[in-house]
């Protein structure tokens, strides 16, 4: 059971980089510029100025890097792998993992604003769970996971989001504890 959960973990890591990443890039000034364009949706943002081009970017480029990182130090370790890397284009698996990701937060922020949540409040399970079902939904145009990895996947990120968010406030990236 540990090696199964370690497999789904290592498989769903660049998705949890490429989630992360926008907030570690957020000193960069370029493409500060929100990717609802600053539109509103019955009064109220459509996703809000959190969402932005730079993070989309970033998280994507992340996303496919780590995965291409992850590749060459696998290897010919493939008991450990859920799927064959060497059969499988990682740049646009990277590139769906990461969109999802950043698609998935995004949708929850539209949510979230129909709500009136304000951005960096805790909204439970919404929080945890919606970079990882946006991972699961663009992946699965490429790959194919049976259902329980997917399931697995998604109770793994509601117990390692809140602990990675906890660091991130821990370091001061973050300013909320999740």
């Amino acid at each position: 059971m540990f090696i199964y959960l370690v497999k789904i973990f290592w498989f769903f890591l660049p998705a949890g980089v490429a989630n992360m990443a926008p907030v570690l890039f957020k000193w960069v000034p370029w493409l500060n510029y929100p990717i609802d364009f600053n539109k509103r949706y019955k009064d109220q943002p459509i996703f809000g100025p959190h969402k932005t081009i730079r993070g989309f970017f970033f998280g994507i480029l992340a996303c496919m890097v780590f995965l291409y990182w992850q590749t060459t130090i696998t290897g010919s370790m493939t008991d450990w792998l859920i799927i064959d890397y060497s059969q499988t284009n990682v740049f646009l698996l990277g590139f769906l993992m990461g969109f999802g990701a950043l698609f998935g937060d995004a949708i929850r922020s539209f949510f979230k604003r129909r709500r009136q949540i304000k951005p960096g409040v805790y909204w439970f399970p919404f929080d945890q769970i919606d970079w990882i079902i946006g991972t699961i939904i663009f992946m699965s145009f490429y790959v194919y996971l049976r259902w329980h990895m997917l399931l697995s996947a998604v109770a793994m990120a509601l117990f390692f989001h809140p602990f990675f968010n906890y660091l991130g406030y821990i370091f001061k990236i973050k300013k909320n504890k999740f």
